[in-house]
């Protein structure tokens, strides 16, 4: 069965290599070794291994991370690019990061025997079924943390039933968001006392890092105009940000900062910027563009500096909600006092979204024109936008808690290897 599984795969990769390698061949191609089980780098004596998907998945696991003994080693994977470059600048000197291997029995055995690991948790939930098979046939410990069911995954794994003691069955202990997640697991024949609802560790996670040197480029840049924030943006969304920018007066009345969520989309993005015909820098270009003084917009070509960067903005719009593809947090804006904008798509986020409906703590908007009445409706009155950040700032307090309830369901992994009880 295994050998069926692993040749489907590579059946898989094989078929998917050149739209891959045409499309996002940069994006791709440096995973490549790390997704084959290389790896160059020290190695953590039989270290914890946590595996956290992406750049949001991480900022998770760094929460996590944070409450740990310092001397426990650790092993922090993650799948994309952009959340291996944000592990190292986040973890990188608290624990070895490395790419999980691709499901391959030669890539997931060169990793095993590389790193030794002691225990295994899955940040939110990311399951892999030769990876887990293997982590049991070294009886190592399974458990997620911050775990959710999204409606599509529920769909998902619904269909497959029969499969999923391939999957979930190999976990030991499930802490998950919600009440609601706690459900979907039941019904997919979960044992109960195999889960707990902890809450949500996003609302736990640490104040971002600040930049002041930019932030008093981007005032000076400003020239006394507020700053707007169009953050992880994904395609097709930008030009929605550029007619709501337009609609509201566009860089005679505020300096737009758009941020994509995706590094190599930023040469696309700066193309759509110019041929707008905005005035356009690059972050890169900072200090010293020599050419616009007062530009319209700002692409921020940099990866762990839009966090931070919220707390300039008079507003922001959290993108991946115009276009239908789940949403993306928007707690960092919130955690930085700023008001928010969302589209409708939030499905990825459906807790956090249903209580920033209920306290009223963002704006929802449906299209380009809606956005740019919030943002042109929040810079007449400051003090509306006011009132939304602080709704929100409110909401983020009433929610901490994940972190110790989370550690409890974990504790007994962790004295197995050592930790605190």
């Amino acid at each position: 069965m295994w050998l069926l599984y692993q040749f489907a795969i590579a059946l898989a990769l094989l078929l998917a290599a050149p739209v891959l390698l045409v499309f996002r061949g940069r994006h791709y191609l440096e995973t490549l070794p790390g997704r084959l089980g290389g790896y160059r780098g020290p190695v953590p004596e039989r270290p914890l291994w946590i595996h956290a998907v992406s750049v949001g998945e991480v900022g998770v696991a760094a929460t996590l991370v944070a409450s740990l003994p310092e001397e426990l080693p650790l092993l922090v994977t993650t799948v994309t690019p952009t959340g291996q470059r944000r592990a190292r600048a986040a973890l990188g000197e608290r624990a070895a990061v490395a790419y999980l291997p691709f499901e391959l029995g030669f890539a997931v055995r060169r990793f095993m025997r590389r790193f030794q690991p002691r225990a295994l948790l899955l940040c939110e939930g990311d399951f892999w079924p030769l990876v887990l098979h293997r982590a049991k046939r070294r009886e190592l410990p399974i458990a997620v943390f911050n775990g959710r069911i999204s409606d599509r995954g529920f769909a998902r794994m619904s269909r497959m039933r029969p499969l999923l003691g391939l999957t979930l069955g190999r976990v030991d202990a499930f802490a998950v968001q919600s009440d609601a997640d706690r459900r979907r697991l039941l019904e997919l024949g979960i044992a109960g006392e195999r889960v707990a609802v902890t809450g949500n560790l996003k609302y736990e996670t640490s104040e971002p890092t600040f930049h002041e040197e930019l932030e008093a480029e981007l005032r000076r840049l400003a020239a006394g105009r507020p700053i707007l924030i169009a953050g992880s943006t994904m395609s097709g969304e930008e030009a929605q940000v550029l007619e709501a920018f337009r609609a509201l007066g566009g860089g005679d009345r505020a300096l737009l900062i758009l941020v994509p969520r995706h590094p190599e989309r930023w040469p696309e993005v700066e193309r759509l910027l110019r041929q707008s015909g905005m005035r356009t820098v690059r972050r890169s270009e900072l200090p010293g563009a020599g050419g616009e003084e007062r530009p319209d917009t700002v692409l921020l070509d940099s990866l762990g500096e839009l966090a931070g960067l919220y707390r300039v903005a008079a507003a922001a719009f959290v993108g991946g909600t115009l276009a239908p593809t789940g949403g993306h947090n928007p707690l960092e804006p919130a955690r930085c006092g700023t008001a928010v904008a969302v589209g409708p798509s939030m499905d990825n986020f459906r807790q956090i979204a249903e209580a920033f409906d209920r306290r009223r703590a963002w704006v929802r908007v449906r299209d380009a024109a809606e956005l740019g009445e919030a943002w042109s409706a929040w810079l007449a009155e400051p003090a509306e936008a006011e009132a939304v950040a602080a709704r929100a700032s409110e909401l983020l307090t009433a929610n901490r808690g994940a972190l110790a309830a989370t550690r409890k369901v974990l504790q007994p992994i962790l004295e197995q290897l050592g930790g605190p009880a």
